[in-house]
């Protein structure tokens, strides 16, 4: 499992960044350790609110096959109404890794930090189990238009995809292994 960490359009966030890696090293040896799955390689991206829906949709995209302007205008139009509420996103990739980018907007402090680290690497190995990245690239490619599914299969993905909200949000719990404030 390969780790990179790295900032988009973020300047003068350096100590940031450097509690970002302290902290994200940890929590996938923690979410590795209780969750089932095997960790994918990740990509953490650090950006603020601004460029936050750029890099998300523009991870989406590549992973859907989207080509089309005017649906990739849409997408982009909507992720940026959304991107204000949105604390971090997990995209997954076509090389099989996972892109987490975090909007440090949303996050005066370690605590919220970690709870939202951990959320998304619950995310991440999620997309190990059998069938889930599949599922996961055919509601992007539903959602962005490439590839239509049925109603039926709609209404499946909107079940499994809360079902694995419900077991990501229960996860949370283990940011108080990384940093004690975020247990209360």
């Amino acid at each position: 499992m390969k780790l990179d960490i790295s900032t988009h359009k973020l300047f003068g966030y350096r100590s940031t960044l450097r509690t970002a890696k302290r902290l994200t090293e940890e929590a996938v040896r923690v979410v590795d350790r209780s969750v089932a799955g095997r960790m994918p390689d990740l990509r953490v991206v650090l950006t603020s609110e601004r460029n936050f829906a750029e890099v998300s949709t523009a991870a989406e995209w590549e992973t859907a096959g989207c080509t089309d302007k005017r649906t990739q205008s849409r997408s982009l139009r909507a992720a940026k109404k959304l991107a204000r509420e949105t604390a971090a996103r997990a995209v997954p990739l076509n090389d099989g890794g996972v892109l987490i980018v975090v909007n440090v907007d949303q996050h005066p402090n370690e605590a919220t930090f970690a709870l939202t680290l951990v959320h998304e690497l619950v995310h991440a190995m999620q997309t190990s189990r059998k069938g889930v990245r599949e599922r996961l690239i055919a509601g992007l490619r539903h959602d962005l238009g490439v590839e239509r599914l049925s109603r039926r299969q709609s209404r499946e993905l909107d079940r499994l995809f809360e079902a694995d909200e419900k077991e990501a949000y229960g996860a949370e719990h283990l940011a108080g292994r990384l940093v004690p404030a975020a247990a209360a």
